[in-house]
C-alpha cells in the first residue's frame, strides 16, 4: 500500500470521531454532520501530498468544514432539527453522572437548535473548539466584529431559551 494512502487512512480512522462531534455541533443534524465531514475529508485527500508532512492535516480539514458550513448556510435554508445523537467520547461514569449529562446534553441540544447556523458555528468555534475571536473570524471568513456580535447574541438567546444551563455559564466563567 502507498505510504501516503496509509497515513491518510490512519488520519481518517483516528480523527473522524472528533471531526464528527464538531460537525454535529455546527449542523445540528447527524446526517448533515456526516456529509460535512465526508466532504471535508475528500478535499483533504486531494491535498494530502502537501499536508501529510506538515502536520496540519486536522487544522486544514476543520477549516474546510467551517468554510463548507458557511457556504451551505448561505446557499440554502433547511428546516432545523437535531434528530441524531451527539457522538460522545468513550469513558465511564456513575449512573447519576450519566443521567445528569444526558439531561444536560438534551437541554443543550434543544437550546442550540434555536440558534441560527451562524450563531451555532461561532459558539462551536469559540467554546467547543476553544478558538480565539480572530481564529474564529478567519475560519468563518467574517470579521472579528461579526464573531463578537454573533457570540453575544447567541449567548443572550441561550440564557433566554435555556436558563437551566446557567450552571455552565458559571463553570465557564470560573474556568477562564
Amino acid at each position: 500500500m502507498d505510504p501516503q494512502l496509509s497515513e491518510f487512512d490512519s488520519f481518517v480512522r483516528h480523527r473522524t470521531p472528533a471531526l464528527l462531534r464538531s460537525a454535529y455541533l455546527l449542523t445540528g443534524d447527524q446526517h448533515l454532520a456526516e456529509d460535512l465531514v465526508q466532504s471535508a475529508l475528500a478535499r483533504t485527500h486531494r491535498s494530502w501530498s502537501r499536508l501529510h508532512d506538515s502536520g496540519n492535516a486536522e487544522a486544514y480539514t476543520r477549516k474546510i468544514m467551517y468554510h463548507l458550513q458557511v457556504s451551505w448556510w448561505r446557499r440554502r435554508r433547511i428546516p432545523e432539527s437535531m434528530p441524531g445523537e451527539l457522538p460522545e467520547p468513550r469513558g465511564g461514569g456513575s449512573a447519576a453522572d450519566h443521567a445528569h449529562q444526558t439531561t444536560l446534553r438534551l437541554t443543550l441540544r434543544g437550546a442550540l437548535a434555536k440558534l441560527s447556523p451562524k450563531q451555532r458555528a461561532v459558539l462551536v468555534l469559540r467554546f467547543f473548539e476553544d478558538r480565539t475571536e480572530a481564529e474564529a473570524a478567519d475560519l468563518l471568513g467574517v470579521t472579528v466584529g461579526t464573531v463578537k456580535s454573533q457570540t453575544s447574541k447567541a449567548l443572550a438567546k441561550l440564557r433566554t431559551v435555556a436558563p437551566e444551563l446557567a450552571e455552565l455559564y458559571v463553570l465557564e466563567g470560573s474556568a477562564r
